[in-house]
């Protein structure tokens, strides 16, 4: 069994390749297209419409007797949690780069993210029949930029219209691809010409080389001019893929059916399976201390909830990567998490939007759990007497809110249930209600992706809702320290009620969120007081000091108390932990944090004047300009409040021929 995922940059051609692969594996009896709207993987109307991936969609397929579960991740930057959560219950990755654009702005975050989650990956150049195809540029952008150690194991004959196939430079043949039968048929031959044979030379002699490192009998046979055997050359670079130290690069043009099948045969040969990997670190959910989980189907079942989804009839899809043991459907299921125990319904393997009932999942499959009410995206499943937590996922904090209300009263019920199907399934989407104004806020990762949900709540839940302009989610922090006394006396019920605190607010370095400590001992005051000094404090962190907006890098400690065992109460403790941090932190100069996003811009070069003077009159600062072969890389920074409509400004100023990457950079001071 392989877990792979398909990852890269907006339109490097994920979703076509993994149409081809679907229709070589026989899963799909015909070849989807993403410009006809009519591709197996994007299934949602709004992916068809747009030609773009919004949702990671899950399917299996069968390679040499051996299932491969694929994820197709999205590769818009808004939708970075949805790559954030496939990469995480992934075993390896396929990187597909576009042989014109080469290593784009989000194929970094995507390789960075792999990076954190330690994912073994192999890398496909693809688009070879494209203008301005360079398969050698890419590969050294992948050396510079990704700083990896890209291994060349296929090389392509011609370029742009003259793209005709490839060269294994393990077998040292050519392949051909039919075109009848949309290149189901491949032909191998010797390399034909001179100057093919010659680069081929080269490149074997290479990567030779470069294998022959990491394996003392290639190095032996290496120096002594030896035949060096396939299978011993395939042996080592799986090990150093697994490894990663080493990415195994093919090159092909999947629109024009060339270049798909070596790939899957590379994905046999060198991502692993699951066993293969070592054991998953978890934390004992009782004993708080890490366990290692062996990946094995005879032990204690446990997975990983990776993914929600809603389904109309089927009410919440769970989909859960097994890391050990077996679970089997009907059956109850442990939630570590919520410590409450669940029934399976139903156990599920998905092909996109269509399934296949299971009756039982082991350990490195993964599939859909149906009747899971509490489960919610990184929680752990499994069984109680082996409660361990596996780690749970990181997700950046939304920066773009709208308001949104419902065309009727009547409705307001039915859009409230709609926005907390839709937080559950993505945690980087956030619904609340505002306690002054009443209006619902509905807070995500950018423009694209709060339009995308929108639609989702008027089109697929078909909630008639107005959604109002979008607004810019700041955060308030202070800038100088201040010690400041708080006293609390109120009658209620006949009890006095009273408290008396000195709370220490502080600024913290950027970056590092709110934090509370004290200095008082549990031998000066209870214990259940100083919960509720904290608990105070903690409630006054969300509603902000001036400005309602929750405040961010501030520092509370509580130095000093004075306790009557009379009058001293919880409630009274918990209002002036509330009330002393809002007193304290007028008194410290607050500010207003705004969001700085990282731009990438990417423009012909007749137009780089422009698009730098439009960065910088939204505020931007420019800090590098680099030049490719066809088009000018930008990267910048600019507030997010400034670069609303960005995308039509630089559509109007490059004739429609600039793209840009944006995601949040950090907060910092704002200015008018």
């Amino acid at each position: 069994m392989r877990n792979i995922g398909i990852m890269a940059h907006i339109d490097a051609g994920k979703t076509t390749t993994t149409e081809r692969i679907l229709y070589y594996t026989g899963k799909s009896h015909r070849i989807g297209e993403v410009d006809d709207g009519d591709t197996v993987m994007d299934w949602m109307t709004q992916e068809q419409n747009r030609g773009i991936t919004i949702t990671s969609a899950a399917t299996s397929c069968f390679w040499r007797d051996t299932q491969i579960n694929i994820i197709d991740t999205p590769g818009h930057v808004d939708f970075t949690a949805e790559v954030e959560r496939s990469l995480r219950v992934l075993d390896g990755a396929v990187g597909i780069f576009c042989a014109v654009g080469g290593v784009e702005p989000q194929s970094e975050t995507v390789w960075r993210q792999a990076d954190v989650y330690e994912v073994p990956r192999i890398a496909y150049v693809n688009k070879m029949d494209r203008i301005g195809a360079d398969f050698f540029a890419v590969v050294e952008e992948m050396r510079k930029k990704l700083h990896a150690a890209p291994l060349v194991i296929a090389l392509p004959i011609g370029r742009e219209n003259e793209f005709e196939g490839t060269i294994d430079l393990l077998t040292m043949e050519e392949l051909h691809w039919s075109s009848e039968r949309y290149g189901f048929e491949i032909a191998r031959s010797e390399i034909s010409n001179d100057e093919l044979r010659e680069l081929a030379a080269e490149y074997r002699e290479m990567l030779v080389d470069t294998v022959s490192r990491f394996s003392d009998e290639i190095t032996e046979l290496y120096l002594e001019s030896a035949e060096i055997p396939t299978p011993m050359l395939k042996k080592v670079i799986r090990e150093c893929t697994i490894s990663r130290d080493l990415v195994p690069t093919l090159v092909g043009a999947s629109l024009r059916n060339i270049g798909v099948q070596p790939l899957l045969d590379a994905v046999l040969d060198f991502l692993p399976a699951p066993q293969e990997l070592p054991p998953i670190h978890g934390v004992h959910a009782k004993k708080e201390e890490t366990v290692e989980v062996e990946r094995t189907e005879n032990g204690p079942p446990l997975g990983l909830v990776f993914k929600i989804q809603s389904d109309r009839e089927a009410g919440s899809l769970s989909f859960v990567r097994m890391y050990s043991g077996e679970l089997k459907a009907g059956t109850a299921v442990y939630n570590i998490n919520k410590r409450k125990r669940e029934r399976a319904h139903r156990l599920l393997r998905m092909h996109a939007n269509r399934t296949e009932q299971l009756d039982r999942v082991k350990a490195g499959d993964i599939a859909v759990f149906v009747g899971f009410k509490l489960a919610q995206t990184g929680d752990t499943i499994g069984a109680d007497n082996f409660p361990v937590l596996l780690e749970r996922m990181h997700f950046p904090e939304p920066v773009i809110s709208v308001a949104i209300e419902p065309r009727t009263l009547s409705e307001r019920d039915k859009l409230k249930q709609v926005l907390d199907t839709l937080a559950q399934e993505d945690p980087t989407f956030i619904a609340k209600e505002d306690s002054d104004t009443a209006e619902l806020i509905i807070s995500g990762m950018g423009e694209l992706h709060l339009e995308v949900l929108v639609t989702r709540i008027t089109e697929d839940f078909k909630v008639g809702a107005h959604v109002g302009n979008p607004q810019v989610t700041y955060r308030e922090s202070i800038t100088r320290t201040v010690t400041h006394r708080e006293t609390f006396h109120r009658m209620l019920a006949g009890k006095e009620n009273e408290a008396d605190i000195t709370l220490k607010v502080e600024p913290l370095p950027r970056g590092s969120g709110t934090a509370f400590a004290s200095t008082v001992q549990p031998s000066e005051l209870p214990q259940q007081l100083l919960d509720a000094v904290q608990r105070g404090v903690e409630a006054a962190f969300t509603s902000g000091i001036m400005q309602g907006y929750p405040a961010y890098d501030v520092g509370v400690t509580l130095i000093d108390t004075a306790y009557d065992q009379n009058t001293a109460t919880e409630f009274a403790f918990e209002a002036a932990g509330s009330q002393g941090f809002d007193n304290a932190c007028r008194e410290a100069g607050p500010i207003l944090l705004e969001p700085i996003m990282r731009v990438d811009a990417i423009t012909p070069k007749e137009f780089m004047g422009e698009v730098i003077q439009g960065l910088t009159m939204r505020g931007g600062v420019v800090h590098e300009v680099e030049s490719r072969a066809n088009a000018e890389h930008i990267r910048a920074e600019a507030p997010l409040a400034k670069m609303f409509g960005y995308s039509t400004a630089l559509r109007s100023v490059t004739q429609g021929r600039g793209t840009y990457a944006m995601e949040f950079a950090h907060f910092a001071k704002k200015t008018e």
